[in-house]
């Protein structure tokens, strides 16, 4: 079936079958990242997870959409993961000189592509034995954006979604990062609209069933801002203060909402206490 064009800003709205191609590549990026917490220890490089990530990909038979992306520009991204260590927010490049040491704390960011749709999803993981505060932060961090997913429902707003994770990481003594935000996605990869992570109910765009998009949450223990390194997409918390996050793809259903990168099996809690 022909896929229907989307105009210029328009909300990414996927039809039944879409949704279909979604949650098959949305599972397979989900058991990656299963594959990847199995081999997450001290004295690893962020190079082998990577190497992971690529082998399963191709395997399946699917794409890694970070590598090479974007097309034609002068900075592609050069690897097949993000591997984000410590007051690394998001984007940091897999490397082979990175060893991870006991109480790291490091966010791998996976986007396989299967028949032209886009799995995308990240958790933070915890390298052997971390500190009391950064274990919170990290699950804080999951609490933040499973509070934020529990509020899509057609009729809500993007900003129901944002004001639900702001209250809780700035109640729990954290920030929230302003610069990046979660993204409308299917057969395109980034795209309308914009999930800021913070923001006042009953604002931004309304909800509608079949609009699919990340909710994605950056939490720092410091500053909320943050700078890109010279590589042209590390980017760090202005103030070295450890970051996570975890990042989920959704669609809205008729009644509420989807979350298509969960492996087969596992569940998700939509309370909103």
């Amino acid at each position: 079936m022909p896929r229907k064009k989307r105009r210029r800003n328009e909300a990414v709205r996927l039809a039944p079958h879409e949704v279909d191609g979604m949650r098959t590549v949305g599972r397979f990026a989900a058991g990656l990242l299963k594959k990847v917490a199995k081999i997450i220890e001290p004295g690893i490089t962020t190079e082998d997870i990577d190497q992971l990530v690529h082998e399963e990909t191709e395997k399946r038979g699917a794409i890694s959409a970070p590598l090479g992306y974007p097309q034609g520009s002068a900075h592609p991204f050069p690897k097949h993961c993000c591997t984000s260590v410590n007051h690394v927010v998001c984007h940091g490049i897999p490397s082979p000189r990175h060893v991870l040491r006991d109480g790291d704390i490091i966010n791998v960011d996976v986007t396989p592509i299967i028949d032209g749709f886009h799995g995308d999803t990240s958790r933070t993981f915890i390298v052997g034995d971390a500190d009391p505060e950064v274990r919170r932060l990290v699950d804080d961090t999951y609490e933040s954006m499973r509070l934020g997913i529990a509020q899509v429902r057609p009729g809500a707003y993007v900003g129901d979604i944002g004001h639900a994770i702001q209250v809780f990481a700035e109640g729990r003594g954290h920030s929230v990062v302003r610069q990046f935000a979660g993204h409308g996605i299917g057969t395109i990869f980034h795209g309308p609209p914009t999930i800021s992570h913070v923001g006042k109910r009953g604002t931004g765009e309304r909800l509608e069933p079949g609009m699919t998009f990340t909710v994605e949450p950056m939490i720092n223990m410091g500053d909320w801002r943050c700078q890109i390194l010279s590589d042209h997409w590390t980017v760090v918390t202005i103030d070295q203060s450890l970051s996570a996050q975890f990042e989920h793809t959704v669609t809205v259903t008729d009644d509420g909402v989807e979350i298509l990168t969960l492996a087969e099996g596992d569940t998700f809690d939509l309370s909103t206490e």
